[in-house]
């Protein structure tokens, strides 16, 4: 069972997975912009363009207001998701080892100064015999 939550958790946080459940949170978030924008001033420019009503200065204010709702709603959005996503990158850093640096697999030839393998004793470039250091 262990090991079944443990493979959940690596899908679960896979970069792609990741990037397809924001995409569909801020488009969420998005399309309530959208709607705001259409139901707040494009159809009411419409309805007065067509004549059949006509509108006040607190009506326009109220649907600005309510377009502004659904942009601060958006911001507020992003950065929370921004929030978490920073968080959970943080999280997944912390449990990891840092990798250490690979043993050297060359030196440096003390006549020539080129790179020839470690357990060389002879130097391909120069042919110098090498001493054991």
């Amino acid at each position: 069972m262990k090991k079944f939550f443990k493979e959940f958790k690596e899908f679960a946080l896979r970069g792609n997975v990741m990037d397809m459940a924001i995409g569909i949170i801020i488009g969420g978030a998005f399309t309530g912009i959208i709607t705001s924008l259409t139901e707040n001033f494009i159809n009411p420019v419409l309805t007065v363009l067509m004549g059949q009503a006509t509108y006040t200065s607190t009506d326009v204010k109220a649907f600005a207001a309510a377009f502004l709702a659904a942009v601060v709603n958006f911001i507020i959005t992003a950065f929370i998701l921004f929030c978490l996503i920073k968080g959970m990158n943080k999280m997944l850093t912390i449990g990891k080892k840092k990798e250490e640096p690979a043993a050297p697999t060359t030196k440096v030839c003390p006549y020539c100064k080129s790179e020839i393998p470690l357990d060389a004793t002879r130097c391909a470039h120069c042919t110098s015999q090498l001493t054991e250091n």
